[in-house]
């Protein structure tokens, strides 16, 4: 095994910058660069140098022994000054010294293969990297402290003890064990795919969480929509003019509404038109519609009866998830029919109700109950094909093929921590990691 090194920090002029070193030549090279070993996992001051003793930098170093480290591995840091200079002048050191430049998320990695995190811990760790948000940062956290790999290791045993009783009754056929024994063994695997089914319940919330979700803004020419979307976003996003028909293309921006990350979508106008370039707008305007987790769909109070018309129209919000039905420009008139809020951008009458209708939503959409929810289609995807080999082994009266669907089961619970049938998923599970994680 290669020992490897990358920076932890930034690249670019900075008070610190820092380098993680990993692997069996951890130590000769810590020794070689400042002198001697430092006491394990105690921060000390030592002045590095290059093989021909030329001083590199002043640097706060720890040197974490295996396997008590994070990868599991001899492993050291080396804290210096943030200078482009020294940074490169340190990483060349190391290079010499016979290091290797890791390659991404090869550090992350080896903690996996070394046994020191699961693979849902190992992806959580790149979650907690990416995170932007609270709730994408207390997501992340509950499930590197191990929320779904206890759940996961809990659902393992329960069914290898099942396989094992099928196994026995396959085994022993002619033993004349009592029918209640197969009874209590099927009750054990619908419990089971019980669980599994209120488990993948959680995944529309938790992937909604790490991948954000999407709140258009739609409604016919001259309704707002620009308006109200650079008053969300607190700047302007969107070009905002009295002629209709000003905003053609899909614009959007992020932002955070309770605590989820939120992309929200100023779209053209929907209306009938022999231009191409809008009738282009108002195309993409429709596909966002369909792909939303919200729509704001927003009536013009003085033009009431062409937006009722629009509304209604059902291409315009054919597969939206939710809709929030809004009245714009209060300050100079209220919709009639049925709305759900009055606001005006340009006064502020009823944005901040809005914001908070909004944040309640939000929160609505990425929460969820239960210790830990699904986060990634991978796992969606695996606790899906093991609720289903648990649902056809409830179906199966042959023993043999109940015992088949069980351990199909078993192998997708295995596949989620990364304990069965996982080499062909690491390249891309690390390869998605940033350099020196």
């Amino acid at each position: 095994m290669r020992t490897i090194f990358a920076p932890m920090t930034l690249a670019g002029r900075s008070a610190v910058s820092a380098i993680r070193l990993s692997g069996p030549g951890a130590g000769e090279i810590l020794a070689a660069l400042g002198g001697s070993l430092p006491p394990p996992r105690r921060a000390s001051l030592r002045r590095l140098r290059d093989a021909a003793g030329e001083t590199l930098d002043r640097a706060m170093v720890i040197w974490m022994p295996g396997p008590h480290s994070y990868t599991g591995e001899d492993a050291a840091e080396l804290h210096l000054h943030g200078g482009r200079a020294v940074l490169e002048a340190v990483a060349d050191s190391l290079a010499a010294a016979g290091a290797a430049f890791a390659e991404p998320g090869e550090f992350s990695r080896r903690a996996f293969l070394n046994g020191r995190l699961d693979l849902l811990q190992a992806e959580a760790i790149s979650d907690l990297v990416e995170a932007e948000t609270a709730g994408q940062r207390r997501q992340a956290l509950r499930q590197l402290e191990g929320g779904l790999g206890l759940i996961y290791a809990d659902w393992s045993e329960r069914l290898a003890t099942i396989l094992a009783h099928q196994e026995a009754l396959i085994d022993f056929p002619d033993e004349d064990l009592p029918p209640e024994v197969e009874a209590a063994l099927l009750g054990e695997i619908k419990a089971l795919r019980e669980a599994t089914g209120q488990h993948l319940a959680t995944a529309l919330a938790g992937e909604r969480m790490r991948e954000g979700l999407v709140f258009v803004v739609q409604g016919p020419p001259n309704a707002g929509k620009s308006t109200l979307v650079n008053a969300l976003a607190g700047r302007e996003v969107a070009i905002v003019a009295a002629s209709p028909g000003t905003t053609r293309d899909v614009l959007e921006v992020s932002m955070v509404i309770g605590e989820a990350p939120v992309t929200l979508i100023d779209t053209a106008g929907l209306r009938e038109t022999s231009d191409p370039v809008e009738a282009e707008g108002v195309r993409r305007a429709r596909v966002k519609v369909a792909d939303a987790d919200l729509v704001l769909r927003l009536i013009d109070p003085l033009t009431a009866s062409a937006s009722e018309l629009e509304i209604q129209n059902p291409l315009a919000v054919e597969g939206a998830g939710a809709s929030l039905v809004i009245g714009t420009k209060s300050d100079l008139a209220v919709a009639a029919g049925a709305i759900d809020l009055a606001v005006s951008a340009r006064t502020g009458d009823g944005m901040a109700a809005l914001r908070e209708r909004l944040a309640r939503i939000a929160r609505a959409m990425t929460t969820s109950a239960g210790p830990a929810p699904l986060t990634r289609q991978r796992h969606r995807l695996l606790v899906a094909e093991a609720h289903e080999r648990l649902s056809s082994a409830l179906r199966e009266t042959a023993p043999e093929l109940r015992a088949e669907d069980l351990r199909g089961a078993l192998l997708a619970f295995g596949g989620l921590t990364g304990k069965i049938g996982v080499e062909q998923l690491l390249d891309r599970i690390f390869g998605n990691f940033c350099i020196g994680k």
